[in-house]
């Protein structure tokens, strides 16, 4: 679906305001400040703070987050609605709003699951779009459980969603709420996905 009707939105966002405080919190809640951490060293990604941002999921950018669940819903505001409830509870169920506070340790092991999940900013397209490459073919997720893996994915995005777009958004003065991801499938046995640790 190309064009959101702007009268969905608007129902949208009423039947948000509804939604209990819990799950307000994770949509519309400031992010405190947040000092440096692992991540932003070990993700291959420029150094930056991860508090002050407006909010955990929409950034500042509540029409276009709608926007962007109505899409994917066809347009539909119930369906839409549901999918939002529905990632905000997996988001409170996870604790993924204080994901990035959480890093894999021991040290070597993060090291180890960085190593075998090779992903990281490789730049920027014309239009200001973070290119996220993917290492599929090399990386071997062989080295942790896969629960580490998952939480490494996780942490991945939340600071792509966190700290990297809203650079971009920043540095472009105009909101960017996408990246481009080159997956690099050199290499690839579907045998290796047999190698994960359970």
């Amino acid at each position: 679906m190309g064009i959101v009707n702007q009268e969905a939105v608007k129902q949208f966002q009423l039947l948000m305001g509804e939604v209990d405080e819990a799950l307000k919190k994770s949509f519309e809640g400031a992010l405190k400040e947040a000092t440096e951490t692992i991540f932003s060293h070990a993700f291959s990604f420029p150094q930056h703070r991860l508090g002050s941002h407006p909010s955990n999921i929409h950034q500042g950018y509540l029409r276009e987050t709608l926007t962007r669940f109505l899409k994917a819903r066809d347009g539909n505001v119930q369906k839409a609605h549901k999918m939002l409830v529905d990632c905000l509870n997996w988001r409170i169920q996870n604790d993924i709003d204080n994901i990035l506070k959480k890093p894999i340790l021991p040290p070597n092991l993060y090291r180890a699951v960085r190593d075998s999940q090779l992903t990281g900013l490789s730049g920027y397209t014309k239009e200001g779009l973070p290119v996220i490459a993917v290492g599929v073919g090399q990386s071997t997720y062989d080295q942790a459980s896969v629960h580490s893996y998952v939480q490494s994915h996780i942490q991945l995005n939340e600071y792509r969603d966190r700290v990297v777009l809203p650079a971009a958004t920043k540095k472009h003065g105009r909101y960017i709420g996408t990246c481009v991801k080159v997956l690099d499938m050199t290499g690839l046995k579907l045998s290796a996905l047999n190698q994960i640790k359970e």
